[in-house]
């Protein structure tokens, strides 16, 4: 019998589920036992309801294979297997809102990659490194839900991981305004270049909801705790565009930021390599070692050459320069499926194992 906790993966099927599956193969706390979809999928093996649907790089590895899909709607059922979940379902927004609710009142904690729950007041929007006591309010929202240990949690959007990260290091500067360009992969979309052929050589100027969450999730990351609720910050404002570009992985953005407290090029750069939180310093499994990487050559980061740093969960910087019209200009890049989904997810579960809050059922 293993010692690790026992996963549930909610809409294991899809490209997001299949990136859970892929990174938690031979993770040292935890292991898939069970694979959720929906009713069209259960009672099929994960190799059969896969079928030629399989998107990862990697093989769909041996120990999944045979695991009969679970109906997801199925919710105590499910819900008797595991220890947690992580959620990836595709569903409504409302029906998302409901499910993993149902889930956590299961006294089950979720931990959900998907967007619907990310401004619920008490549940924590979280990149581990940036607001960790977030996972405070976790203790309001069972109130909430009459719960002792089940609670949902959420990471935040893709499109943010390139700066806001940077952003954060550098907060003694106190940044105030910035504008940022996203130039977006098309796994973000849940496609590759077979399914998505339109994209090829290709630019798409728009995604549904991205530039609302782009320009606001950060504030409510770099928020405060205050009567039980998560309170947004005020500053800096944001304002973005997000563009989609034919790349598999990878999200690119380009960002100009006024300080007022102005700092010198060398001072941003060492507050980059300088940059860690608690995943580092618990050295939690999936936590990159070095956050942010600095590269001095004009023509980085590349998708080609950085999307990779550090298993993708670290984020790439380049460019630092000053500008003419904004204080500074960079650019940024980090792992969209990675870092920016079943991977933050996957650091916010050992991040909330750590603190106590996930534990065996």
């Amino acid at each position: 019998m293993s010692d690790k906790l026992k996963v549930g993966i909610l809409g294991g099927t899809g490209m997001v589920g299949q990136r859970f599956i892929a990174l938690l193969e031979n993770h040292p706390w935890f292991e898939v036992t069970t694979i959720a979809a929906s009713p069209r999928s259960a009672g099929k093996t994960y190799a059969e309801a896969v079928g030629d649907r399989w998107k990862m790089t990697t093989p769909m590895p041996e120990t999944v294979k045979n695991i009969v899909v679970m109906n997801v709607n199925e919710v105590e059922k499910v819900a008797a297997e595991v220890d947690f979940v992580f959620s990836a379902v595709d569903m409504s927004k409302d029906e998302i809102k409901k499910i993993e609710e149902d889930y956590a009142k299961t006294e089950t904690p979720v931990v959900s990659n998907n967007s619907a729950h990310r401004w619920t007041p008490d549940v924590p929007m979280v990149v581990p490194e940036i607001n960790p006591d977030h996972m405070k309010v976790i203790e309001f929202q069972k109130k909430r839900l009459g719960t002792t240990r089940g609670f949902v949690a959420v990471k935040p959007n893709c499109s943010i991981q390139s700066y806001a990260p940077v952003l954060t290091a550098w907060k003694e500067f106190e940044p105030y305004e910035v504008v940022a360009t996203t130039y977006q992969a098309i796994s973000g979309a849940g496609k590759t270049f077979k399914d998505w052929p339109e994209m090829v050589e290709n630019i798409i100027p728009y995604i549904g909801g991205e530039e609302e969450k782009s320009e606001k999730e950060p504030l409510r990351i770099w928020g405060e705790i205050k009567d039980g609720v998560i309170a947004p910050a005020t500053s800096p404002v944001i304002t973005c565009q997000c563009i989609r570009v034919p790349v598999l992985n990878g999200h690119t953005a380009a960002v100009f930021v006024k300080f007022r407290k102005k700092p010198t090029k060398e001072q941003l750069i060492e507050k980059l390599w300088a940059f860690k939180g608690v995943p580092q310093e618990l050295e939690l499994p999936s936590a990159p070692k070095q956050f942010i990487q600095y590269l001095e050559e004009d023509n980085r980061p590349q998708v080609n050459l950085d999307v990779d740093y550090e298993n993708g969960m670290g984020v790439s910087v380049g460019r630092i320069r000053e500008d003419n019209v904004y204080d500074f200009k960079f650019v940024g890049l980090s792992h969209n499926t990675v870092r920016g989904a079943a991977g933050g997810a996957v650091l916010c579960a050992e991040l909330l194992k750590a603190q106590g809050y996930i534990t065996r059922k």
